[in-house]
């Protein structure tokens, strides 16, 4: 029997994540490409805000829906759904954070890896 699971590399699954986002309206969403770094953990992290918990929820939702539609894969792990602050999908190569734009400020990520390379994508 076939197995129906379609392979992404991590450039793939980066543009689906953000595409997912966009539908939903995420503001601010900014592409770090990890790749070149020592001790990065992922190949990407992906980072966007919401304005609500609702619009955090959904954009979630949107996120898993747009991957799976396309490569058959759910995230690895999947937290903050019932704090409803942060919510962080795995997806091991790729790494999707929402955050409510206060909490988003406090944590700081981009802060974090300041030496990746850094995308600004433009809202739709």
């Amino acid at each position: 029997m076939k197995d129906s699971k379609i392979e992404a590399n991590s450039d793939i699954l980066a543009e689906l994540v953000v595409k997912g986002m966009q539908e939903k309206k995420a503001t601010d969403i900014v592409v770090m490409n990890l790749k070149s770094l020592k001790n990065a953990v992922s190949d990407y992290f992906i980072i966007a805000s919401a304005n609500s918990d609702t619009q955090l929820d959904a954009i979630a939702n949107a996120i898993e829906e747009e991957v799976f539609k396309a490569t058959k894969q759910n995230p690895w792990q999947s937290e903050g759904r019932t704090n409803k602050e942060w919510v962080l999908l795995d997806y091991v190569d790729v790494v999707a954070h929402i955050f409510l734009k206060d909490k988003r400020e406090f944590y700081a990520l981009e802060e974090l890896w300041g030496d990746a390379r850094i995308q600004h994508v433009e809202s739709v």
